[in-house]
This record gives structure tokens, sequence and C-alpha cells, in this order.
């Protein structure tokens, strides 16, 4: 076109002669031409432009020869210029259709973003234009240029929420946010809103002012009602067609078409109801299929006019039933209603990917479910589960479905947000997680209710419960998206075996105090054992399914139902033997557990092999290897009783640790550790192992050697043979249980031992309270002597806190609480082998020796803690054996001090004040030495305080006389060992 009018408004030049007609000095400045062109600038279309300039061309270029005539040129000129009419009529069409496209795919939604220099897409900048021919034709291209570039902004900077093209958040551009002010809300969106309320209320007031002044019959104030209606809706669609797209994206959650097709509807469904409710113009089959129809139809109308249309007609949907009722009720009926309206619900926000319509769908068929179950008696089940499989299916299968999150667009990321979320916070937060957890909620809640003794059903739904509960476990098993159906369905599980039984009498088994009132049974116990065992092995099928589908993307998802797979089966069976079972031999749980129990191990085995040693199963086998143990545990205990129960279970624990020599896997050694924490669960329920009745008088050969040592020494021999394992948490906590549990196991011995074969609660006696001191002495030195050899945290920080626990323990019990003084208790009828020897002559040289044993390799105040300790500890048996020399066995307090025995007193305290530092001198041991002050200490301050007061004439004199000797004594035994160092360093001084 260009070209065209640049060789009409100039003067053509060829290569040869042109004639004096044809040369541009005379030919292009005629007035007729140069009006002739602008007219055809400014005036016509450019097919239209084009051809009749040709005409032109034809007529003037060509002008008549003498010899020709004019005729022929005319005559092509007139051809031209009609076929350049119906060429121009037949543009004019096309540009029409392509106008409709352009409206319809800015309707839609595109979402290219718009070129820009990053994108390396050209500018209008890098565009040539024609200046002043395109800024001044205001003909029908440049219109849809404007339409669609203004439609293509729109589109770009995203549309709201109401019409779903694109759920997630999207930054408005810069001219939509300037658009979007007050006046923009007042003037474009409030007057549609109030406007289509304004049109119900009249069409409402019209009916009533007819009503009341009588101007029209009944049937004609239904018809006149229903084309209103029908109006309101055509109209709502006529000017949807004929609206632009750039008012349809600016304004889309208040559009006119969509408020006055929803007026419409509302005007239709007050009809339908009216004719029913209000004039028995239509009977209940008619009117609910009429309401029916128009509920459904606004839903299938939403897909034109918006999210908010859907909502209306979902809205409808669940009043219909309400509105529309016979005297003997059809659930059947009913609930499949609710179920197709439900899925044309779900259909419409799948194609417009909305999440609120179909949130509130599922909570409106919640409701209904709730309502029919609660208040009809009795309640028919399989409707209400029908409508409820058709919901999971619908949300597992349909929408969301496979929905994936939506890409956040580039322009939203701002300076200092938030990083990306990790895997498990996107596997905890999916996309359109609104819909499938409120399905799952709802879905949970009624099967829960099916089998609650509050209710009363026609048939007790045990089966419509566990097909709900396997059927939202099968979604939840299907995609991450729907992970909280997968942990509802667990959840309900869980709660419904324990609702199935009503805790069936395990409070009195529990406590007897319950016997006489136990909550009644709600089912049969062989039911409940049969649901939880079918549920558990569901459960079991589902995460292996999980599992061999993984994707390399979905690690979480599979250790999440893996988690699952293990906890629900455990949780089942054990609640089912609990309540349900027989404590003597239980068959039917053993071979559940059993079973559930080898198909995980073998579970755990192919994940291994199909990882080949990538290390990626670990988590899920850990959990796998630890939901199988758990099953054994149970099996064990509905097949074994008693000790056997006990040895089965630590041979069952330390056997994984067996199997490290056959794999490598890393859960084996913590599995170990799991049954020693089922022993000592078990010890603390029953410490006689057997029973009081059962457990015999004889010390050490009776049913606690075997009860307590020999998983002592399988947990021995796991730590030895881990040794060498790479994980050192499990390696050091396997240490701490095998030293705990030989501790425990000589304590209970030696307590079954002095209590003449009884355990009971009572205090013990100094005697037994020695030996556990003794015991934890002797295992301190064991734990230093394992550390050198072998170092480790346990063995270090373990040994030292039993120092720290019997050093106690001596405070507390051999010198206050069971101090024969205080307490009365007889020594023995032998002057040296008594309980004095026993309670503190032993446990002092015990200290003695780990303190000695202890230096070099512990901290020097925990060494000197131990001395002090023996230190103590000796001198209170020389004490008590002054006491007893001068009262016999007897030593309690109240019987008094003889002058004897209180010079007695500062003499033996000073003896062994000497011996001590005697001792620390050939020890080398400062510790001791400070103890032998301390005592001396004490000696002097007894004999200036009390033997001056309360002893007389030869004793009081021969008692200052010995403490002067010993003193002098003592400081002549400084004197030189001080003189001796200074002379030793000086002389190296001298040497030097």
């Amino acid at each position: 076109m260009k070209r065209l009018l640049q060789r009409v408004a100039m003067p053509e030049r060829s290569h040869g002669s042109v004639s004096p007609q044809m040369s541009g000095a005379g030919y292009f400045q005629r007035p007729f031409r140069a009006n002739v062109v602008r007219i055809d600038l400014t005036m016509m279309m450019p097919g239209e432009l084009m051809l009749e300039a040709i005409a032109l061309l034809a007529a003037r270029r060509f002008p008549r020869r003498p010899q020709d005539g004019r005729a022929p040129w005319t005559v092509m000129a007139l051809a031209a210029f009609l076929g350049g009419r119906r060429t121009a009529e037949r543009l004019d069409r096309e540009i029409e259709s392509l106008k409709s496209e352009i409206a319809r795919l800015a309707k839609e939604g595109m979402r290219e973003p718009a070129p820009d220099l990053a994108t390396g897409q050209p500018s209008e900048a890098d565009v040539p234009t024609v200046a002043g021919t395109e800024a001044t034709v205001d003909g029908p291209w440049s219109r849809v240029r404007e339409g669609a570039g203004t439609s293509h902004d729109e589109s770009a900077a995203g549309r709201e929420s109401g019409d779903g093209a694109i759920d997630g958040p999207v930054a408005p551009s810069a001219a939509t946010a300037r658009a979007e002010s007050l006046e923009s809300r007042i003037g474009g969106r409030w007057p549609v809103w109030v406007g289509g309320l304004a049109l119900a209320l009249g069409g409402y007031f019209l009916v009533q002012y007819s009503i009341e002044a009588g101007l029209l019959s009944p049937a004609v104030r239904l018809t006149l009602a229903a084309v209103f209606g029908l109006a309101l809706g055509v109209a709502g669609e006529v000017i949807r067609r004929r609206d632009v797209p750039a008012i349809a994206d600016r304004f889309r959650n208040a559009m006119i078409p969509g408020v006055l097709t929803a007026a419409g509807a509302v005007t239709l469904f007050g009809v339908v109801y009216a004719a029913y409710g209000i004039y028995d113009f239509i009977g209940t089959g008619a009117a609910f299929v009429l309401l029916a129809l128009v509920s459904l139809a606004t839903v299938g109308l939403s897909l034109l006019h918006g999210q908010a249309l859907a909502g209306l007609g979902l809205l409808a949907s669940l009043l219909t039933p309400l509105f529309v009722s016979s005297g003997e009720p059809r659930p059947w009926v009913l609930f499949a209603f609710l179920a197709v309206a439900w899925l044309a619900t779900l259909a419409a926000s799948r194609l417009r990917r909305w999440s609120v319509v179909p949130t509130l769908a599922n909570a409106g068929l919640g409701l209904w479910g709730l309502a029919y179950v609660a208040l009809a008696t009795p309640f028919e089940a399989p409707p209400v589960t029908f409508a409820l499989l058709v919901m999971i299916a619908g949300v597992a299968l349909i929408w969301p479905g496979r929905a994936e999150r939506t890409a956040e667009p580039s322009g939203t990321t701002q300076i200092g947000a938030a990083s990306e979320p990790g895997a498990w916070e996107r596997l905890f937060t999916p996309p359109y997680l609104a819909i499938s957890i409120s399905a799952a909620i709802v879905a949970t809640v009624l099967a829960l209710l099916f089998i609650s003794p509050a209710v009363d059903a026609a048939r007790f739904p045990v089966s419509d419960f566990v097909v709900i509960v396997v059927a939202l476990a099968a979604a939840g098993s299907l995609r991450p998206a729907a992970i909280y159906a997968a942990l509802l369905a667990a959840f309900g599980a869980v709660a419904g075996t324990w609702s199935l039984t009503a805790l069936s009498g395990v409070l009195a088994y529990l406590d007897p105090s319950f016997a006489g009132s136990p909550p009644e049974i709600v089912v049969p116990g062989r039911t409940a054992m049969l649901t939880a065992m079918t549920l558990s092995a569901l459960f079991i099928l589902l995460g292996g399914f999980v599992l061999a589908r993984r994707p390399a993307g979905d690690r979480q998802f599979a250790a999440l139902w893996a988690g699952i797979a293990a906890v629900v089966p455990n949780a089942l069976l054990a609640m089912s033997f609990v309540m349900t079972g027989s404590f003597a031999f239980d068959l039917p749980h053993g071979l559940a557990a059993f079973a559930d129990g080898i198909f995980l191990l073998g579970l755990v085995e192919w994940l291994y092999r199909r990882s080949a040693g990538a290390g990626d199963a670990d988590v899920d086998g850990g959990l796998l290897a630890l939901g199988s143990f758990g099953l054994f545990v149970i099996g064990l205990h509905a097949w074994t009783d008693g000790l056997v129960t006990t040895l089965a279970i630590a041979l069952l624990g330390a056997g994984y640790s067996f199997a490290t020599r056959l794999r490598s896997w890393p859960v084996l050694p913590w599995v170990t550790v799991a049954g020693a924490v089922v022993i000592l669960a078990r010890i603390a329920w029953e410490p006689t192992i057997v029973g009081p009745g059962n457990l015999g008088t004889t010390p050490v050969f009776n049913a606690l050697l075997p009860g307590y040592g020999i998983p002592a020494l399988l947990l021995v021999a796991s730590a030895y043979l881990l040794r060498t394992w790479p994980d050192l948490r499990v390696r050091n906590l396997l240490q701490a249980l095998a030293s705990v549990f030989v501790l425990l196991t000589l304590a209970i011995l030696v307590r079954h031992a002095m209590n003449r074969g009884v355990l009971d609660s009572s205090v013990p006696t100094l005697g037994e309270q020695a030996i556990y001191t003794l015991l934890a002495i002797g295992a301190s030195g064991i734990f230093m002597t394992l550390d050198g050899r072998s170092p480790s945290p346990v063995f270090r920080y373990g040994g030292m806190a039993l120092g720290v626990l019997s050093m106690l323990s001596v405070l507390g019990a051999h010198l206050v609480g069971l101090n024969p003084y205080f307490s009365g208790e007889l020594l023995g009828s032998l002057p040296f082998f008594d309980l004095l020897l026993i309670g503190y002559l032993l446990p002092a040289i015990g200290y003695f020796g780990l303190a000695w044993y202890a230096r070099g390799r512990r901290p020097l105040p925990y060494v000197v803690a131990l001395a002090v300790s023996g230190a103590i500890l000796a001198f209170a048996w020389a004490t008590l054996s002054v006491r007893r020399f001068w009262q016999g066995q007897n030593v309690a307090d109240w019987k008094g001090f003889l002058q004897g025995e209180t010079y007695t007193y500062s003499v033996v305290w000073l003896v062994l004040g000497v011996l001590l530092l005697v001792a620390g001198s050939r020890l080398d041991a400062k510790s001791i030495r400070i103890a032998s002050a301390v005592l001396v200490f004490v000696a002097v301050l007894k004999v200036f305080l009390v033997d001056m007061s309360n002893l007389e004439g030869f004793l009081r004199a021969l008692s200052f006389i010995g403490l002067g000797a010993v003193l002098i004594g003592i400081g002549l035994f400084y004197q030189k060992i001080l003189s001796g160092s200074a002379g030793n360093a000086g002389e190296g001084a001298r040497r030097a």
C-alpha cells in the first residue's frame, strides 16, 4: 500500500523516453487527482483503496488513443472498481471474524508474557512504521489492534481469582493498579452489584403488588415471572457476547452478564418453588426435577460468567432437597442428586481452575450427610457412603487430581523475600489444599460417625466405615497432593478401631476398680478384630504401592507413607489384641502380626535391592524395619507370656544386631535399642517378670537371673559386635543400655536376696544400700577400664555419673537415713564382721581404691571427691566402732555417752588422722593428706570443746597430753618433709 501511494503521488520515471502526457510535471498536479487521493486515504477501507487506486491508474495512466478510442479503458476501470467493492465487503467480514477470535482469546486468558528486551523480542521501537499513516487512519485494523493490546496487557497483568484462569497470586501491572481507583470501584463495580439486587427486588415487589392488588391470577404471575427470569438470562448472554474483552478482564468480578444471569436464576428458582410450595400447581417430583435443572443450569452457565454464579448454583442445589420434601424419606434420591450436583460443580471448577466453590461443595455435602446421619432414626449408611465415594474419587481424579503448583511470575519476586520452601513444606502445602483437605475431613468425620454409639443405624455400618477409610487412603496414595487424605485415613482407621469396641473392658484390665462397670461393647470382638486386621493389611499394601511407584522427586511422600505403613498396623493390631484378644494365647492376632511383620521385612529387602546401595532407601527401610519389629513384639505377646515373652523379645532385638553380618542396613542396631526399651517397659510393669506369686525365694538362682541376666548378656554381646559400627550414636547407646542392664541385674538380685525373696517398695536396709554403693563403685572402675581400652563418652561420663550418684547416696543414706545411730538397727553379734564392715569400711576402701585408680584418668575435683568420700566413711566406721565397743550391738543415740567412750573418740580420730597422713605421704596423694588434716582439726575441736567440759581428772589431762604429742609429731613430720624438699630444690639450683 505504501508503494502504491508513492506511485500515485509521484511521477513515474522509466529508463526509456517518457511522453509529455506521462511526465510528472503536469500529470499529478491536477486538482482532481489530488482530491481523489485524499478521499481514498481518509474514507476507504484498505482493500477498497487498493482496487480503486488500480482502477484510477488504468483510467488516467493510459489515455485514449486516437486509433483505439476511450471505451476499452473505461470499461476496464469500471470492472476494477466494482471488483474492489466486492473485495472490500469480503475483507470486512474477515476483519469481523478476526475481532471475534481476538475477543475470545482475551476472555480465555492468554498466558504469554508481554515481549520485552530481556526475552529478545522486538519492541515497538524496533518495528518500522509509516509515519502519519497508521496514527491517523481510524480503520478496523487499528481498532482491533487497540482491543487486542488492551486485552493482552490485562491478561499479562493477571486475572482475579474469581475467574480462575490463574489461581496463583499474580502481581498486577502498573497500568491496572493506576486504573483501579475509587472512581473505578464506584463507577464500574458497585452499580452492577446494586443493580442486580435491584432487579431481583423489583421482580419480587412486582409480584407482591400483583398479589395485593389482585391484578393477575397465580398462573399468569408465575408465567410472567418465569418469562422475566428467562429474559434476564437471555439479556446476560446477549451482553456477554457483545462485551469488550478489556471490560471483561478489568471488571471480571462485577460483570453485568453474570449479575443478570444470577438474577434470572434466582427468579426461576423462586417461580418453581412458588408453584410447588404456595400454589400447589406441580407435585413433589416435578418440583424437584425443575429445581435441580435450574441449579445445574446455573452451574453450567458459570463457565461463562464466573465463580460467583457457580456458587449461586451450588447453593440452589443444596437448598433444593430442603425446599422440596416428601412424606417418605428417600436417601438414595437425595444423595444421588447431591452427588450429581457436586460432580457438576467440580467439573466446572476443573475447567476454570476454581478452588472456593469446590471447597464449599465439599462442606455442603458433608453438612447434608451429618444432618441425615444425626437426625434420621435409623439412618441408612449406603447412600451416604456412595456420595462420599463419589466425592473422594472426584477430588482424586478430576479436580485437583493431578494439578500441579502454579509457578510464580518472575515479576512478583521481591527483594528480601523468603527463600524457596523446603521439600517437607511443599509436601504439606500442596496446590489447591482447601479442596483436598475439606473432602478428607468430611469423609473422615462421617465415617467415624457411622460407628459412633451416639447415632442409630439400620444395621451397624462397619463395612461402610472400612470402605470409606480404604478409599480415602487409596486416594492419598495416588499423588503427594493428597497427603492429607492419607493422614486423615490413618487417623480415622485408628480412632474407628478404638471406637468399635468402646474400650471393651481394657480399663478393667488396667485398673481393677473399673471391673464393676466396664463400658459395653458396641460390636462383637470378632468383628472389631477382623476390621483391625483388614485395615492393617490394606495400609501395608498401599504403602508398598507408594514405595513401588515412587518417583525420584517424591522421597518425602514415600517416607511418610512408609511411616504410615509401619505405625498404623501396629496401632490397630495392638488395640485389637489388648481390647478383644486372649492374653494367655491368641492365635489370630499372632498370625496377623507375624504375617504383616514378615511382609514389611520383605519390603525392606526389596527396597534395598532396588536402590542397589545408593542409600536412598535408608529412611523408608528404617521405618518399615521398626514397624516389623513392633508387629513381631505383638505376635510374641499373643503367643507367649511371662518369662518366655521377655526372653523372646531380648533374642528378637539382638537378632537384628546379629543380622548386621548379613545386611548393612543402618536401622538394625536401632531395632536392638528398641528391644531394650520394650524390655525396660516390661520390667517397669512387672519387676518380678513372672509375677510375685511365681517368684521363688532362693537367692540368685530364681526367675530374676534369666529375666534380667539374659537380656543384659545379649546387649553386651550386641554392643561388642557393633563396636566398630560407623554410627557412633547407636554404638554409645548400646553400650549404655548394656551397662544399665548389668547393674540392674546385680541390684535386683541383691534386693531379692536381702529381702528374703520379696520385691516390694519397702525402704532398704543399710546392708542392702551398702551393696548398691559397692556395685556403683565397681561399675565406675569397670567403665574407667573400658574407656581406657575403647574410648567412649558412655564409659567416661557414665562411670563418673555412677561415682557421683554413689557419693550422694553416702551422704543421704549411709550417714543420715540408714545410720544405725539414728535408725537403731542392730549391728550383729560379731564385733568386727558386722553391719559396720559392709556399710562403712568396705565402701571406704572402695572409694580410696577408685580415687587412686582415677588419678591421671579423671578430672582432679572428681578424684578429690572420691578420696574425701572414702575418708568420711572411714571416719564414720571408726567412730561407730568405738561406740559399739562401749555400747554393744545397739548404738542408738538414746543411750548417751560414757566418759571413756568420749576419750576414746579423741584417740581414735587422732590415730586415724596420723594414719591418713602417712598413707598420703607414701602414696604422694595430696587429697589423702588434706583429709587427714581435716580429721585432725576435728579432733582438736572435739578435745577443746567436748573433752574439756565432759571429762574429769586423769582422762581430761591425758586427752590434752595426747593431743599435744600428736600435734607436735605432725609438725615435726611436716618440717622434715618441707626441709627435705627445700634442700633438694637448693641442690638442684646449685647444680644448674
